[in-house]
């Protein structure tokens, strides 16, 4: 199947189309993707130039996405949504309209609602983020630093497609150590009995919800933070302490992407993916081959881990310019964003196969 009009480009694996997500998605068949992982605009105080809309129309614009989110995945499919927090204009206090979002999502239908679960939340901590409002962090010094965005993992079903074991991160030198030595089984101080079973090799530690990244560039990674209690306890256990983060900056100025935007003096996307988001959802939630949309493509990094990951994917873009410059993600000279758990094709050919001539959806939905 294919949509209705050329994309804007392709590669081996997937498409870019220019134009309004909301009608591109009506060409897509039922129960169709396997993950959608997106970031719409978020309804912030201060307008941007990729438009935003208010906090109190954000659930009746998001509404008709939703539905076509909903008629579109898979049964087992997954819907990752990348929303910011907001503050209600003039005062310093948090607007409650992300939080109403995911409840309205996931509202039983019988009750008005779209009939999502919620599976998980994830969260993104961003360490470059600016303090914001200045008003009240740092004019007043009455709030501290908004860093942190919410990841909402929804699904059309309690048990959606996902495996943790792709995602696993490397063993601490604490849990090394009790695989090796070996451990008493004890109750901890919690309440929680810890067996013998903690000992065994199952390749990796389960990451935690949150997604962090020291880079100074796009790229992400998963990692483990912890407090003072929780270094001593698992020096004490060999358990590593884990909590649940994504952190990510996106503000590398030097980067493929943006040395090549400069050099074509194109806009570059001032809201752009980290790395470590699509790749976390995507190794989770999918498999290779699944077809993995993004709707706010961007600057398309969400296509660009799909292609090196071996997954298929759709982009979707109602910014021209900002289509443009995500085409350099897929030369030749970019450099690859992830490693995949096999060897994956990180070559799309060269520039003019892999932009223009190449079959127009090849196998997409087979």
């Amino acid at each position: 199947m294919q949509l209705k009009g050329n994309p804007y480009y392709q590669t081996k694996l997937g498409a870019a189309y220019l134009g309004d997500s909301l009608k591109l998605m009506t060409e897509l068949p039922d129960d169709s993707v396997d993950l959608i992982c997106t970031s719409p605009p978020f309804a912030l105080v201060i307008k941007k130039e990729y438009g935003n809309v208010d906090a109190d129309e954000y659930l009746e614009w998001f509404e008709p996405y939703a539905k076509q989110f909903y008629r579109i995945l898979k049964p087992k499919g997954s819907l990752a949504i990348d929303i910011g927090g907001s503050w209600v204009k003039g005062y310093p206090v948090r607007s409650l309209y992300h939080f109403e979002l995911v409840v309205n999502l996931c509202r039983p239908r019988k009750k008005g609602g779209l009939g999502f679960y919620l599976a998980q939340e994830i969260y993104w901590y961003n360490p470059a983020k600016l303090p914001t409002p200045a008003e009240w962090v740092t004019v007043r010094r009455e709030r501290v630093k908004d860093a942190v965005n919410t990841i909402w993992w929804l699904s059309k079903e309690p048990h959606p497609k996902a495996n943790n074991r792709n995602v696993l991160k490397p063993y601490s030198k604490a849990m090394k150590n009790l695989i090796k030595n070996g451990y008493t089984a004890k109750v901890r101080p919690s309440g929680h009995e810890i067996s013998t079973k903690f000992q065994k090799d199952r390749g990796g530690s389960i990451p935690p919800n949150i997604i962090e990244g020291q880079n100074s560039g796009e790229i992400g990674d998963l990692v483990v933070i912890s407090n003072d209690r929780d270094n001593e306890a698992e020096e004490k256990t060999g358990i590593p302490a884990e909590v649940n983060l994504i952190s990510a900056s996106n503000t590398s100025s030097n980067d493929y992407y943006q040395r090549r935007c400069k050099e074509e003096g194109i806009k570059r996307h001032p809201a752009r993916f980290p790395q470590a988001l699509p790749e976390f959802f995507i190794n989770l939630c999918t498999e290779p081959g699944d077809l993995i949309l993004d709707v706010f493509s961007g600057s398309n990094m969400t296509g660009r881990v799909a292609e090196t990951l071996e997954r298929k994917w759709l982009a979707f873009e109602i910014e021209e310019e900002y289509l443009k410059g995500s085409m350099f993600r897929f030369e030749d000279k970019a450099p690859a964003v992830v490693e995949s758990g096999k060897k994956a094709s990180t070559d799309s050919g060269n520039k003019e196969d892999s932009l223009a001539d190449l079959p127009l959806f090849k196998n997409l939905f087979n």
